[in-house]
């Protein structure tokens, strides 16, 4: 194709929304959606905050290697070529869930989804105003924010619930249970597995539980004996192979590693420190020698799966008397080798539990592995038809051409006096504390959320299904999210920042407190749910407004553009760090005490709001000369 033949321009409808939602997806995938892959697959909160959150790094270095983006080739070609390897690393992730080693080799494509999206982002941005004149550059800005947030739903919403959908499809029947606390039961000894008598079809593969109705005695046991018994289960289900992932992980690091000098003298006596004086069990160390008395159920397949298939159970509360808790048990593995021999799950009883009551639990299995498989290869090939349309439908802007190596001295030279001029504007200290520090709680928050809402009640979760996380914080969320955008855009641009600054801050920092009650209640109620998360997702977008126009009030001068890239940045570097210790803090601490700790971790957000430098005019329409 010759180049007098290239299209200069085309229809912007053809291309901008396309563009924009491509480029919106890897983005949430990474951040969000494999925080809940990793969540059902098993891996720890510890594991997921801190691995995910290093994959903002990319984001955080993006205006580093900008220059290179205008250097080497045209932001055309960029574009097309990132979408073909972000197909590519969304096909390595769904190759790799079904190995033993998936978190390794998935988070190695996951970094390259990251690095590549980040470059796609810079591409697509220069392209925007390459390829459209300043009338529609305005006209169709809403356009992309509303086709970005568009992918945003997608998939942190819809993929997620696709994900659910076919976990649910893929599974066995889910086998329910009843536990029934009563002041006079017969006594439920520990059977030894091999002792108890199997029932096997061979022409139905479903989950066994035994018994079908858990009796469980009103009366305290002796805190050594109940100890003992939790020993002898963990025994009988370690030699059994039921060990999840992360504690097989745990296991293989400790006997491959010495523990380092910063682990010995700083991590492992912090942690020592806060399991003790802040810790999940706290109410109970400080108990008597009582505890609440044990029901024992167990499990097993009724005929041998296929080789290579696993069946994974989570077993969990699903309605009823909280004084009944799961303690041990809540995910089992089955595979050919281990389908016949029974595993123990173990129900206790809240040593102040007086009176009858009831509990149902249930037992639901799915192929999270070939769920989570078949929506990373649908978005493959999503984005193999991404980068097939945008091949030929993109236009040829004339001013999209390489700047080559000649302008690469000049260029370079640009680039570190932008770097320069940036650090050297009045207050410096005082915006970096704040683009590093205004969303220090969010930072935290946004990477346990979900683990919560996933995690079974028993460990302080609400349990819900991956499904209805989908629904939840992918739909609900992102709909309160970008209704609270618009809304602070609007009062913003009427008042101006000034005037609205301190009411955003409340709205970011206030509605975290939702975590609480959701934490101490825990309600089974769904609308309550969908209620308190909308809420402080509402909060979050009306707050993060003035975090955005913060950056364009700061960026204002001679080079806008590469300072508004730099405090972007900022702002990734201030989800980062605090997101990588936030799943070790919450292990450590519980989910409880967690919330709390991130409605403390509000307060540095508030102090560096008060120090900040602001025209009182900015953003008001007669009063904002930008």
């Amino acid at each position: 194709m010759s180049t007098k033949s290239k299209p200069r321009s085309r229809k912007p409808w053809l291309w901008v929304p396309s563009l924009y939602f491509a480029e919106g997806i890897p983005y949430v995938i990474v951040m969000t959606v494999s925080v809940i892959m990793y969540k059902r697959l098993g891996i720890s909160n510890t594991e997921i905050a801190l691995y995910t959150s290093w994959l903002y790094l990319p984001w955080v270095i993006k205006p580093l290697w900008s220059p290179v983006v205008d250097l080497l080739r045209t932001k055309r070609f960029w574009i097309v070529t990132m979408q073909l390897i972000i197909g590519a690393g969304l096909a390595g992730v769904a190759l790799t869930l079904p190995t033993s080693n998936f978190f390794k080799y998935s988070l190695a494509f996951l970094w390259l989804l990251a690095f590549s999206s980040a470059t796609h982002d810079i591409a697509a941005d220069g392209f925007y105003m390459l390829g459209l004149n300043k009338h529609q550059q305005a006209w169709f800005v809403g356009i992309r924010s509303t086709f970005y947030r568009l992918a945003m739903i997608t998939g942190q919403g819809l993929l997620v619930i696709m994900a659910g959908y076919i976990e649910s499809i893929t599974g066995l029947p889910t086998e329910k249970l009843q536990v029934r606390a009563v002041p006079q039961a017969t006594e439920m000894r520990l059977l030894h597995p091999d002792s108890l008598r199997r029932r096997f079809d061979a022409s139905e593969l479903r989950m066994v539980v035994y018994p079908e109705t858990l009796h469980i005695a009103i009366r305290p046991r002796s805190r050594a004996e109940a100890d003992s018994l939790l020993a002898l289960v963990k025994q009988w289900n370690h030699r059994s192979g039921t060990q999840t992932v992360q504690e097989t992980r745990r296991q293989e690091q400790t006997a491959e590693q010495q523990p380092s000098r910063w682990q010995r003298h700083v991590s492992q006596p912090l942690e020592r420190f806060l399991r003790r004086h802040f810790g999940p069990d706290l109410n109970e160390r400080r108990a008597s020698d009582r505890v609440g008395n044990l029901g024992f159920v167990y499990f097993y397949l009724s005929k041998q799966p296929e080789p290579g298939e696993e069946v994974v159970v989570n077993f969990g509360r699903e309605s009823g008397d909280t004084s009944i808790k799961l303690v041990l048990g809540s995910r089992m593995v089955f595979d050919a080798a281990n389908w016949d021999r029974p595993q123990i799950a173990v129900i206790q009883l809240d040593p102040k539990l007086k009176h009858a009551t009831r509990a149902r639990f249930a037992a639901r299995s799915g192929n999270i592995p070939l769920a989570w498989m078949t929506t990373f290869a649908l978005l493959a090939g999503l984005f193999l038809l991404f980068f097939v349309y945008h091949k030929f439908i993109l236009p040829y802007p004339r001013s999209d051409v390489v700047r080559g190596t000649d302008g690469a001295t000049g260029l370079l030279a640009e680039f570190f006096k932008t770097f320069v001029t940036f650090f050297q504007k009045p207050y410096i200290g005082r915006i970096l504390a704040f683009l590093l520090l205004y969303r220090f709680a969010e930072a935290q928050l946004v990477k346990i959320a979900s683990p919560f809402l996933l995690d079974a009640q028993e460990v302080g979760g609400l349990a819900l299904t991956t499904g209805q996380v989908g629904f939840v914080y992918g739909t609900v969320g992102i709909i309160a999210l970008t209704l609270a955008g618009l809304l602070g855009g609007f009062l913003a641009a009427k008042h101006g920042l000034k005037y609205w600054l301190w009411w955003m801050v409340i709205a970011i920092n206030v509605p975290d407190a939702v975590y609480i009650f959701l934490s101490y209640v825990q309600p089974t109620n769904f609308w309550v749910i969908n209620l308190s998360v909308a809420i402080e997702q509402f909060g979050y977008g009306f707050g993060f407004t003035a975090y955005m126009l913060y950056m364009i009030y700061v960026s204002e001068g001679e080079h806008k553009t590469a300072h508004f890239a730099i405090c972007t940045g900022f702002m990734a570097l201030g989800m980062m760090i605090p997101g990588m210790f936030s799943g070790w803090l919450q292990e450590v601490i519980g989910y409880q005490h967690f919330f709390i700790w991130i409605m403390i971790a509000t307060v540095p957000g508030f102090i560096v709001t008060k120090l900040i430098p602001l025209d009182p005019e900015f953003g008001k329409k007669n009063g904002d000369a930008s």
